[in-house]
C-alpha cells in the first residue's frame, strides 16, 4: 500500500540529513520533493501545493530543539498535516433508526457488493447487530447470486426479489421485511454503472427518498486515483452521502484518493478494505494511515487485529502446556490458523515499523504456510502430540504424504524444537523473575 509514495517521501526527507537547523532553503528543497511525490501519487496539484505551503508555514514558525534533528521535526509536521488532510480522526458509522438503513453507492467494479458482505460481517460480529442484506442491483448479471454467496459466508440473510426489476420497490419491501422479522440493520447494495449517468443518479436518489437511510456510503476503488475523487464529488453533489469507503488497498494503489478525497467532498473516509476475505475491513484512522505512508508502521492496528482473534481461555491452556514443555504440533497448527484469520500476511507484516520496505519484494501470502500445514496434517495424532517419536522412516512417510521434500520436514521439526525450547525457557525466566520479586527484602 502506497509503496511508491513512501519511497519518494523518504528520499525527500533525506535532503535535511546532516543539517544543523531548518532554513528557508533546505525546507523549500525538501517540500519541493514532497510536492512532486504527492503529484506522482495522483493528488490534485492545488491540494498538494496547499499541503506543502501549510507544512512550510508551521516548520518555519517552530523553534527546533537542539536534541531534535530538523528532518525529524519536518517529518512530524508532515505526518500531522497528512493526518489532518485525510480527516484528522476516525468517524464512526451511524446506526440510529429502527431499523438502521445503510445505502451503498458507487460505480460498477468499485467493490460495492463485496463491501456490503464485509460490512454485514463487521456489524454482526463487532457491533452485535442483526443484519439483513438487500440485493438492489437488478442489472448486473449474477449480482444477486454474488450477494447470496457472500451472505452465506458471513451467515447473514439476503433479501432478494429476482423477478422484480424495480430497485425502489425492492428497497421498500426489504425495509418492511426487516421490521416484520426483527432486523435492526438493513444494508442495501445498489447498481453501479461504468460511468456516472443521469439514469443511475435518478435511480439511487429515488431509493434514498423512499427509504430515508441513516447512512449513505460511497464505495470507491482506490486504484483509480484522482478519477475516484472526481466521481465522489459528482455523487456527493446528488446524494450528499455520509462517508467514503476505499476498496482494493492491497492493489497497486498510488494513494491519491485516500489523501485528497476528504478535502474535495468534505466527507470522512469511514472504512478501508483490502482482499476478498470477509474479515478484511477496517475502520479508517487518518493518523495511523499517515504513519504507514511515512514508513512508521501501524502497531496499534496490528495489536487490535490480534486482540480480535485472542481467546483468553485458549491462551491460558497454551501457557500451561508451554510451562510443562508440552507444546505440540496441534498447538502449532492452531496458532497458524489464528494468524491467517487476522488477514493478509504481507499487510500484517507491513504494520511493523521498518518491515514494509524489507518485505516489499517477498511473496508473502497465505500460501506461505501451505507446506507447513501439509506436513503437520500428514502426521498421525500420536506424532503431532509427541514429536519425539519422529524418526527417519516416519519423516520420510510424512514427506511423501505431504508432497514435500524430506529436507523441508527436517527443517520444520528442527525449527519447532527450537521454538518450543525458547518458549519453555522464557516461561521459566518469567517464573524466576516473579519468584525473585516476591522474595522478602532484607
Amino acid at each position: 500500500m502506497f509503496e511508491n509514495l513512501s519511497d519518494k517521501l523518504e528520499r525527500a526527507f533525506k535532503t535535511l540529513k546532516g543539517q544543523g537547523r531548518i532554513t528557508d532553503i533546505n525546507v523549500a528543497e525538501t517540500l519541493k520533493e514532497v510536492r512532486k511525490a504527492l503529484l506522482d501519487a495522483d493528488v490534485n496539484y492545488k491540494i498538494a501545493k496547499e499541503f506543502t505551503d501549510s507544512v512550510k508555514g508551521k516548520a518555519m514558525g517552530m523553534s527546533v530543539l537542539t536534541s531534535v534533528y530538523p528532518g525529524e521535526m519536518l517529518i512530524k509536521i508532515t505526518r500531522d498535516e497528512l493526518a489532518l488532510l485525510m480527516g484528522g480522526q476516525s468517524k464512526d458509522i451511524s446506526l440510529k433508526g429502527s431499523p438502521s438503513i445503510i445505502l451503498i453507492a458507487g460505480l460498477q467494479g468499485s467493490g460495492k457488493t463485496t463491501f456490503s458482505g464485509k460490512l454485514a460481517h463487521f456489524l454482526k460480529n463487532k457491533k452485535g447487530r442483526s443484519v439483513l442484506l438487500v440485493a438492489g442491483d437488478v442489472y448486473r448479471p449474477a449480482a444477486i447470486e454474488q450477494l447470496k454467496i457472500l451472505g452465506e459466508q458471513v451467515s447473514v440473510p439476503v433479501y432478494a426479489e429476482e423477478e422484480n426489476k424495480n430497485p425502489v420497490a425492492i428497497a421498500e419491501n426489504a425495509v418492511k421485511h426487516a421490521k416484520l422479522h426483527g432486523f435492526n440493520t438493513v444494508i442495501i447494495d445498489t447498481a453501479g454503472r461504468l460511468a456516472v449517468d443521469q439514469e443511475m443518479m435518478s435511480e439511487i436518489t429515488a431509493i434514498k427518498k423512499a427509504v430515508a437511510p441513516e447512512e449513505i456510503l460511497f464505495v470507491v476503488d482506490s486504484m483509480t486515483g484522482q478519477d475516484a475523487v472526481n466521481t465522489a464529488k459528482e455523487f456527493n453533489d446528488r446524494l450528499d452521502f455520509n462517508g467514503v469507503v476505499l476498496t482494493k488497498l492491497d492493489g497497486d494503489t498510488r494513494g491519491g484518493a485516500a489523501i485528497s478525497i476528504m478535502s474535495v467532498v468534505h466527507k470522512p473516509i469511514k472504512f478501508i478494505s483490502s482482499g476478498e476475505k470477509m474479515e478484511t475491513l477496517d475502520v479508517f484512522h487518518p493518523e495511523r494511515m499517515a504513519d504507514r505512508i511515512l514508513g512508521k508502521g501501524d502497531i496499534v492496528s496490528l495489536v487490535e487485529k490480534a486482540q480480535e482473534h485472542y481467546n483468553e481461555e485458549e491462551a491460558r491452556r497454551l501457557q500451561k502446556k508451554i510451562a510443562k514443555n508440552k507444546f505440540d504440533f496441534d498447538d502449532f497448527l492452531s496458532q497458524i490458523k489464528q494468524i491467517k484469520k487476522m488477514g493478509n500476511l504481507k499487510e500484517l507484516a507491513s504494520m511493523i515499523p521498518g518491515m514494509g520496505k524489507a518485505i516489499r519484494n517477498i511473496d508473502l501470502d497465505d500460501d506461505a504456510f501451505k507446506n507447513i500445514e501439509a506436513i503437520i496434517c500428514s502426521m498421525t495424532p500420536t506424532e503431532r502430540s509427541n514429536p519425539s517419536v519422529l524418526n527417519g522412516s516416519r519423516r520420510l512417510r510424512i514427506a511423501k504424504g505431504s508432497g514435500t521434500q524430506i529436507q523441508e520436514v527436517n527443517r520444520l521439526i528442527k525449527h519447532f524444537d527450537e521454538t518450543r525450547k525458547m518458549m519453555h525457557m522464557m516461561t521459566d525466566k518469567s517464573k524466576m523473575a516473579k519468584m525473585m520479586h516476591n522474595m522478602p527484602k532484607r
